[in-house]
């Protein structure tokens, strides 16, 4: 296998993987809710995850002031403000909507892309994003098909897709050149020092009594932050950096399936044939969305 083939195989094993987890995280929010508040979930495993990454990669990064501001950036987009206005939008339209509005994320990314950086706009992101998206409303709908127009909700979900392309297109100036484990902890970095003034805003008191009392709640919290948080963003920017960044975000198609296939088991949800019927439509949409053009994906440069 050569080089090219291998880094793209790995980079699809890599974007398979982390949609599986992330898909499944929702599963870990939904019982840890019943305690905490989006906010203090969203905090605590931003600090599971950067306290492990100090542990395994005791190291710092060496950046500039310029590439500082583009970390915090990055924590602000890709972690507290994408988490932030994903939950607020639950507070004012249905689950269902945020579920489809966020799954545009990857078309966001394409068009944001387009213009700003070396990976364009083709006929197969378009086709690709179609197949997939009625696939992603057949899914998050599961057979019942309400949907309710919701101004404030639905704005706030569509600033959470947009927030995440932002995020995917500003990582890109840093994928390949430094150490993903390194990356990924400094952005982490930004997300706690910028979700804490949240917390402080929120002004409600951290449950301490559940951590103890109960196996559930610690081993859900770790389950976001080391799996869910630090092993896959590394996995999603090592993706990134084989595949960029398009190709990488047309993998979030597959998360609603991811969810509601692991609420079947774990939850006693009913899956619907309509949400089977969605599942080969996203899987069509994000097969035909990987189909190369004629601009081929830069080969990763050798990480420090």
């Amino acid at each position: 296998m050569n080089t090219a083939k291998q880094n793209r195989t790995l980079g699809i094993l890599f974007a398979l993987v982390t949609v599986l987890v992330w898909g499944t995280t929702f599963i870990s929010s939904k019982i840890l809710l019943d305690t905490y508040t989006p906010i203090q979930i969203m905090l605590t495993r931003f600090l599971l995850a950067y306290s492990a990454m100090w542990i395994i990669r005791p190291r710092r990064l060496k950046i500039t002031w310029k590439e500082e501001g583009i970390f915090c950036l990055l924590g602000l987009t890709g972690c507290s403000i994408y988490f932030f206005v994903e939950n607020s939008a639950l507070r004012y339209t249905l689950t269902s909507n945020v579920s489809i509005i966020v799954a545009s994320a990857p078309l966001f990314t394409a068009c944001l892309a387009h213009l700003v950086t070396d990976e364009k706009f083709h006929a197969s992101t378009l086709w690709g994003f179609l197949f997939a998206f009625a696939g992603v409303i057949l899914v998050v709908c599961n057979g019942t098909f309400v949907l309710k127009l919701s101004p404030a909700g639905d704005l706030l979900a569509l600033s959470a897709a947009a927030s995440w392309a932002v995020y995917s297109v500003l990582i890109k100036r840093f994928t390949g050149k430094y150490d993903s484990v390194l990356l990924t902890r400094r952005t982490l970095f930004w997300g706690i020092v910028t979700a804490f003034p949240m917390a402080l805003l929120e002004g409600r008191p951290y449950p301490i009594a559940p951590l103890t009392n109960s196996l559930a709640v610690p081993l859900n919290f770790l389950y976001l932050g080391l799996i869910g948080s630090a092993v896959c963003y590394v996995l999603w920017n090592e993706a990134f950096s084989r595949l960029g960044i398009v190709r990488t975000n047309n993998f979030i198609y597959a998360i609603p399936f991811v969810t509601i296939v692991a609420a079947h088991f774990l939850l006693d949800e009913v899956i619907s044939p309509a949400a089977l019927l969605g599942a080969v439509l996203i899987t069509v949409g994000v097969v035909w969305a990987q189909r190369p053009s004629k601009q081929s994906v830069p080969e990763p440069v050798s990480q420090e």
